[in-house]
């Protein structure tokens, strides 16, 4: 494989921006977080236009693309982090200039519609950090998933092992990982930032969905040679899913398992990435080695 970038891990002093690529952010939401986030020795720069909104948005589409070109300038900030997702993300990420950025790369985290920025990242051969966001920092039952971010960011690095799952199909993969949520990858199909998936471990997880949504999107994936010819398939949360009035037939794991059954690649069910309280971050970009067994998954990190 292709060796991707690795922005600079932090140290203690280090300065962390939080910005809000879609859905707007309020301040009593992120006082809390700022706290947790100093409790790591790192400092918090909030950009003067982080609060703004526009209906659902944090500001107009050109507030937003001002606000994250900032801080992709900003030699002061070592990472940004994404205060929560929503919707907005696509509709910025063609007007960034990521020049200055190759140059001098930063950690850029988290997940659901950031997905469009993990891949675009992935494009341009630059690790980032899909994770927890600040709109859920303060959740009862997300301290370990808090404390993943914190692992990460200072490069102390932590093994995943799974429970048994009975759609979990066994081999073992070395390789890429990379993905995020299963509905921002299949609306990037046809678009600048299309995955590449060739080779590589994917990851998925959504929320929200209807489960005949999920069948249409996988269908996609596949159709556009997105899962042929994967390395492995790490499969997450999917949480909320609803239902038709007349049932589709399957739940969310079951369409996927049926998706993937023509393949041979190893496929771990039950990973905790996604929308619930155990999301563990994954360096997006990074070399991985999976391993599905009758006893388990386990997934760790070969070089970053």
């Amino acid at each position: 494989m292709n060796k991707t970038i690795s922005p600079p891990y932090l140290q203690a002093g280090d300065t962390i921006a939080i910005v809000a690529t879609a859905r707007f952010i309020t301040p009593d939401i992120l006082l809390p977080v700022i706290k947790t986030i100093n409790s790591w020795g790192l400092k918090v720069y909030l950009h003067p236009e982080l609060y703004a909104q526009e209906n659902q948005f944090a500001g107009s589409d050109e507030t937003r693309v001002r606000v994250l070109q900032d801080l992709l300038h900003n030699t002061t900030v070592k990472a940004i982090l994404c205060a929560r997702g929503g919707y907005g993300t696509t509709r910025i990420i063609d007007k960034l200039d990521f020049t200055h950025f190759k140059k001098a790369p930063k950690w850029i985290i988290g997940f659901s519609d950031v997905t469009a920025l993990h891949v675009r990242l992935n494009h341009l051969g630059i690790q980032s950090l899909h994770s927890i966001m600040p709109i859920l920092f303060e959740n009862i039952g997300a301290e370990k998933s808090t404390l993943s971010l914190k692992s990460t960011l200072f490069q102390d690095f932590h093994d995943f092992n799974v429970l048994p799952h009975e759609y979990n199909r066994t081999g073992t993969a070395t390789a890429e990982l990379i993905g995020g949520n299963l509905s921002m990858l299949a609306h990037l199909m046809g678009t600048p930032d299309e995955i590449e998936t060739k080779g590589k471990i994917l990851f998925i997880e959504d929320l929200d969905e209807y489960l005949y949504h999920i069948d249409r999107m996988m269908t996609q994936l596949k159709r556009g040679g997105k899962i042929n010819q994967l390395a492995g398939l790490i499969v997450g949360h999917f949480s909320d899913m609803k239902d038709n009035l007349v049932p589709f037939g399957k739940n969310a794991l079951q369409i996927i398992a049926d998706q993937a059954k023509e393949f041979d690649f190893p496929v771990c069910f039950g990973f905790p990435v996604g929308h619930a309280f155990d999301n563990m971050t994954l360096v997006c970009g990074a070399e991985y080695k999976l391993a599905v067994t009758a006893q388990g998954s386990h997934l760790s990190l070969v070089s970053a």
